[in-house]
């Protein structure tokens, strides 16, 4: 009916048609579609230990049947991770391969256990269901009962992620708690798998394994002999031994942690690392800013104290100070300067064209002032000269086994308390070896090197002094 105003205008009654939707608000998907929805599902469990195991078994079980008793669902996939924090989402590869395929187009819907189960971060677990949603994927967390494509799903996901994570925070300070409690008691724990020379006893204290403490010896004792820990790695790796972690390659700072590491004389430091942040799982070296706690005797030892103790003042010696000894090559550490006693160091001549070679002369020879007057020597010289210095040794090895077996008692004793097992144990090597050569050396022996001789000093080439590890001293000459 219409209806004339006073100014005569015509009123017309409003008529309000709905149009339906015709597509889905978030998959574009066409409302009365009988496509069936790619689903898949993750699972995980946060340890690997044997009682997580059915847990996990369970759940793909669980989903596979779930999502394949549905008509309108068409199954693609139980993703899963064992043993993974569910606090950051860098190391999870199942998850990380689900999420790539959902943004490929392969995936239109995500079932999980929980909001847990999906992430503790509430971060990393907002931005991965955003960019799922952005292309199209929902997720449905049962638990929860939430559906990421719900217009309170969002929110009920903000909230239920904040949990999550704050519970994530109350289970690791807990976990933290209880490890520095047992710091605190001297209880003491290794990663046995990739820790050489000890096994899990009964108790769960550190047991010496045999075999792989005879690879911890040799380490420390080609350190005592003047090797590097990148020579002794060399070495290792040459040898076919396999590294801690059951690598074919050994590099020298697996070498270091070992010589460093005071359980192999029977103690133990504990928490020499913390954790920074619950979430990244980084870890920090302790520099005081918590608590440590050195347990003595702790277990049996594989390297004497006093060998140990000497091994750790050799590191300081070779790293640190303007005379420090370097073990870098062959000869480094091993050659004085007979003018001002500073070690020689190696210099590359004719670096790019075929005259190159390897020279040593004093590190400090054109340190300002009045200059070194020793000469240099190259590889080829050095070598020549330990030739004959060996081979005069060599001549007079029964007079000076039979001479140092009447005075090593008196030896000694002059020494300090400290240092009289590792030089007993050093000489008692060396004499051991000397006793088994026989006639003379034709060429340059690494292993006679670093198992003879103590240093070299040279004042000049007609002057050259190779001093023994048993203190004898012969001069030769070029």
């Amino acid at each position: 009916m219409s209806i004339i105003s006073e100014k005569g205008d015509f009123s017309v009654a409003k008529n309000v048609i709905t149009i339906p939707a015709t597509k889905g608000r978030y998959t574009a998907a066409a409302v009365d579609n009988q496509k069936k929805r790619r689903v898949a599902a993750y699972a995980r469990v946060s340890t690997d230990h044997e009682e997580q195991q059915s847990s996990y078994e369970a759940q793909v079980d669980y989903y596979t049947a779930y999502i394949n008793g549905r008509d309108d669902w068409e199954f693609v996939s139980v993703y899963a991770d064992e043993g993974i924090t569910g606090c950051n989402t860098k190391k999870r590869d199942g998850f990380n391969r689900m999420v790539e395929d959902a943004l490929l187009g392969q995936i239109d819907l995500i079932i999980t256990k929980s909001v847990s189960r999906f992430a503790r971060n509430t971060v990393d677990s907002l931005t991965t269901i955003r960019k799922l949603k952005e292309h199209k994927v929902e997720c449905y967390f049962e638990k929860e009962n939430i559906w990421t494509f719900d217009e309170k799903g969002e929110l009920l996901l903000t909230i239920m992620s904040s949990l999550a994570q704050e519970e994530s925070r109350s289970i690791s300070e807990n976990c933290t708690w209880g490890q520095r409690k047992r710091f605190a008691d001297g209880k003491v724990s290794v990663p046995f798998k990739r820790f050489l020379g000890y096994d899990r006893g009964e108790d769960g204290n550190l047991v010496i394994n045999e075999e792989q403490a005879e690879i911890v010896r040799r380490i420390y004792g080609l350190f005592l002999q003047g090797r590097s820990p990148y020579a002794i790695a060399k070495a290792l790796t040459a040898d076919g031994i396999l590294s801690p972690g059951g690598g074919k390659a050994w590099s020298s700072g697996t070498v270091k942690s070992i010589l460093t590491n005071e359980k192999y004389k029977g103690d133990a430091l504990l928490q020499k690392v913390y954790t920074v942040d619950f979430l990244t799982k980084k870890k920090k070296v302790n520099e005081g800013e918590v608590p440590q706690y050195y347990v003595e005797n702790n277990h049996q030892a594989i390297i004497a104290p006093r060998e140990f103790d000497e091994v750790q003042r050799q590191i300081a010696l070779r790293c640190s100070g303007k005379n420090r000894q370097s073990r870098v090559r062959v000869f480094s550490g091993k050659i004085k300067c007979g003018y001002c006693g500073s070690w020689y160091g190696s210099k590359v001549w004719h670096s790019t064209s075929k005259y190159r070679k390897i020279v040593w002369q004093c590190n400090h020879k054109f340190d300002g002032g009045e200059k070194c007057t020793t000469p240099h020597l190259d590889e080829e010289e050095i070598k020549g000269l330990f030739v004959k210095a060996v081979n005069i040794f060599f001549r007079e090895k029964d007079e000076i086994i039979e001479n140092f077996n009447i005075i090593k008692n008196v030896l000694w004793e002059r020494r300090p308390p400290e240092a009289r097992q590792t030089q007993r144990k050093k000489l008692e090597r060396f004499l051991a070896g000397l006793e088994k050569r026989e006639g003379v050396i034709a060429g340059f022996d690494e292993n006679l090197w670093y198992s003879l001789i103590e240093y070299v000093t040279v004042f000049d080439k007609e002057n050259v002094r190779f001093t023994f590890k048993d203190g004898t001293e012969i001069k030769v000459s070029k």
